[in-house]
């Protein structure tokens, strides 16, 4: 049985379905995070399991046992949010402390959670800092700290990341991974941030308008997208409508290959700027170069086709072409996808 189930659950605003009949299960000890563009439901759902959007119908469960009854408070799940929430007026220690003294715990046993708690975070020593006085990353912790304290069953998170700069997201985020795998902890998450997404979770949910478009672990959802609007969304723009006959691909760009077992007739392909090799002018497809986009660990090199759409190419910094060259195009099929 999941730890949390959700069935045909469904929220409208103003006769329009924000969750329309979402089916997902979270499993004891998984990390689960919901991605999409603004709009596309995932806060709300956050909100529903919270109990603090009631649905228009359908079901969530916990633990085996419809929470439709169950005011927020009662449901034994720990929120944080992405503005952090702190309580201004309370020092460190006070914040991270609110809900085990809501629970009535001693305040020796408060005293030593939170030094656990913030010592697990971080911030060992921390408790009797000002909040005001603490960074961005900083805040986060105490947050989280507040958020585990009351050692919730399921614990969800926000946009837990969303207010920080990069290098602090990515080094966070590892170190969040981490953490929940160390006190088996199950987490339902949301961002609309993909590369955070697929560092956390043990599962990734893509949502458009109020629907699950695909599930699966990260590996799963990036090798395979479910569908042209899950492939944009993840940042591929080779996506193209093709038909697939036997292992050629007729598309706007040629003749490409693809995978023997592809599914056949009208579809859409997808092909990964990894799949788009740079060749000599006279040699493949010729393309003018338009543009060099800079990636840390490679260069995209935007392309246009003498016809058809667009293209992106990966390439090392060194073998990068110049704005204004014209080079030619071959394609790989193991980095080609069939999309279903």
């Amino acid at each position: 049985m999941p730890l949390l189930e959700l069935e045909r659950a469904t929220v409208r605003f103003g006769g329009r379905a924000v969750l329309d009949a979402v089916d997902l299960e979270v499993a004891e000890h998984e990390v689960v995070c919901v991605l999409g563009p603004s709009g596309s439901g995932k806060s709300t759902l956050l909100r529903v399991v919270a109990g603090l959007q009631p649905l228009d119908s359908g079901q969530v469960s916990l633990d085996g046992h419809d929470q439709a009854r169950v005011p927020a408070h009662q449901r034994g799940v720990g929120l944080m949010f992405q503005d952090h929430q702190l309580f201004p007026q309370r020092d460190v220690g006070g914040n991270v402390a609110f809900g085990i003294r809501m629970r009535g715990e001693g305040k020796g046993q408060q005293a030593q959670r939170v030094s656990e708690l913030l010592e697990l975070v971080g911030l060992p020593g921390a408790a009797r800092r000002a909040v005001a006085g603490l960074s961005g990353g900083e805040q986060q912790r105490v947050a989280l700290a507040r958020a585990l304290a009351p050692r919730p069953r399921l614990l969800m998170l926000d946009e837990p990341l969303g207010q920080l700069d990069r290098s602090l997201r990515e080094r966070l985020v590892v170190e969040l991974r981490e953490l929940f795998g160390r006190l088996g902890t199950t987490v339902l998450a949301v961002t609309h941030d993909q590369g955070e997404a697929f560092a956390l979770a043990d599962r990734v949910v893509v949502m458009r308008d109020g629907r699950i478009a695909q599930s699966g672990t990260p590996l799963d959802v990036w090798q395979r997208p479910a569908d042209e609007f899950v492939a944009r969304f993840l940042g591929f723009d080779n996506v193209v409508p093709a038909t697939v006959e036997g292992s050629v691909a007729v598309t706007p760009w040629g003749k490409l290959p693809v995978a023997r077992n592809a599914p056949q007739g009208q579809r859409t392909l997808l092909v990964r700027p990894a799949g788009v090799r740079l060749v000599a002018a006279d040699a493949g497809l010729p393309c003018t170069v338009t543009a060099r986009t800079f990636q840390g660990t490679h260069v995209t090199v935007h392309l246009q086709p003498q016809d058809g759409p667009r293209l992106a190419a990966a390439c090392a910094l060194r073998e990068a072409p110049e704005a204004g060259d014209t080079v030619g195009v071959e394609f790989d099929a193991a980095e080609t996808v069939v999309l279903d």
